[in-house]
């Protein structure tokens, strides 16, 4: 006939391309994607992520899933916003798009991204993965700056690029010194002196550029008796900051009208909870309280304390033993009506210390993994090794120890300790004195 091209032979090509498509799985979609994908917990780790996000980064997957958190992948700025802005308005919201971040590559890199997540829930409607898209805003960022540049040249950019410097320069002073005030203002200036005893402290910030939410504070009560108290705030910034000057003074009110610490923490739950709008996400805060009464003769110090939610308190023994004293079941504060406390008692003896930490210093990371952790186990050995010891050692110990994790310390540490001098000449006494 006409020897014409027939129908299969003219869209041989097209139908080769399209096959060819189809042909690759769902799998290989997504990780080739021509933008980022990945899926995290609830508190940020990273589960999946795909082929084209590590390869913008130059990341290894071993190293990222399971090891790290999605705002371990940002800048500090990056990091920033997403814990005040980006993470609120996704648990709040469900899902937000088009946000503007760095990420930070191997070798610091920066890459700038729009980023996109939603939260996945399970069948009964819980909060189950976080799955987000990345996409490369290189070349907008590369546009806008050369919009900015030439406008700057139009409007003489050197000077106003000038004036922009010293503005931001004056304003991150201010913010430091204001950082600073605010966080002096959450703990006492200096501890008070207890007949009979010896009192240490110490707090250590996980970085200097947040606010911490770990409170502490020891007052006296009456002739023979005092007060002390320490805590961990739920996150960090404005609104934690906040919130521990609120249980701070709450504490102290509530301590001089009730001689029984698990009521001094049931006054604070109920001043948290009547302070929480209805539709404000949640804060709580992990307390423990206790009295101390310093015997008549300065031999021993009777201890009664509750806690709510709190780490175990330690007792360095004289003799060289550590106590747990241990309060289970207390209750997180802040979070229910009528919530109960759990409640422990202790007599301290010459040489014998009591040590009050937040989980700042158990949760430090001590190798590469997230799970990798100082964990109550390794305090405990920690004070098997320093005990017998004074507030004052057991203190400079710890915050030694606290130094050395380095980046590993995620988070802000509080110390308290209390104790009766070691009698002199015994083996007590003498190990004190060593």
């Amino acid at each position: 006939m006409n020897g014409g091209s027939g129908p299969s032979e003219r869209s041989g090509r097209p139908d080769t391309a399209v096959g060819a498509l189809l042909e690759q799985g769902a799998e290989e979609l997504y990780e080739f994607a021509p933008c980022g994908y990945l899926s995290t917990l609830m508190d940020g780790t990273i589960v999946r992520i795909n082929a084209t996000l590590l390869e913008w980064l130059g990341l290894e997957r071993d190293a990222v899933v399971d090891r790290m958190r999605f705002s371990d992948l940002l800048t500090v700025g990056g990091r920033l916003y997403h814990e005040t802005h980006f993470a609120p308005l996704l648990y709040m919201r469900g899902q937000v798009s088009g946000i503007a971040l760095e990420m930070r590559g191997a070798g610091g890199a920066r890459l700038p991204v729009l980023v996109s997540s939603a939260v996945k829930h399970d069948s009964q409607g819980e909060p189950l993965l976080i799955h987000t898209n990345v996409f490369d805003a290189t070349e907008r960022r590369a546009y806008e700056e050369e919009l900015l540049h030439r406008r700057r040249e139009a409007d003489r950019a050197r000077a106003e690029a000038e004036r922009a410097r010293e503005q931001a320069d004056t304003d991150r002073a201010r913010l430091k010194d204001a950082l600073t005030v605010l966080q002096k203002a959450l703990l006492p200036d200096s501890l008070p002196a207890v007949p009979g005893m010896e009192a240490a402290s110490c707090y250590h910030p996980a970085s200097p550029d947040q606010l911490g939410g770990d409170f502490y504070d020891l007052l006296r009560l009456d002739g023979a008796r005092w007060v002390f108290f320490l805590g961990d705030v739920r996150g960090k910034g404005p609104e934690a900051a906040t919130l521990t000057s609120r249980a701070r003074y709450a504490l102290r009110a509530a301590a001089l009208h009730t001689s029984e610490p698990a009521e001094a923490l049931g006054t604070l739950n109920t001043v948290l909870l009547e302070g929480q709008a209805h539709d404000e996400e949640a804060r709580h805060c992990t307390v423990v309280l206790g009295t101390l009464e310093p015997g008549s003769d300065g031999g021993t110090a009777r201890v009664r304390l509750a806690s709510g939610g709190h780490p175990p308190a330690l007792v360095l023994r004289a003799d060289g033993r550590v106590d747990l004293l241990d309060t289970p079941g207390g209750m997180l504060v802040g979070v229910l009506p009528g919530a109960e406390f759990a409640t422990a008692e202790t007599v301290l003896a010459p040489g014998d210390t009591l040590l009050l930490y937040t989980d700042g210093l158990t949760e430090a990371r001590t190798g590469p993994r997230r799970d990798t952790l100082y964990g109550e186990d390794g305090l405990l050995a920690f004070a098997a090794e320093h005990a017998p010891s004074s507030p004052s050692k057991v203190i400079n110990a710890l915050s030694d120890l606290l130094w050395s994790f380095g980046e590993g310390l995620d988070d802000d540490t509080a110390l308290l300790a209390l104790g009766v001098p070691a009698v002199p000449g015994t083996a007590a006494g003498r190990a004190a004195t060593a």
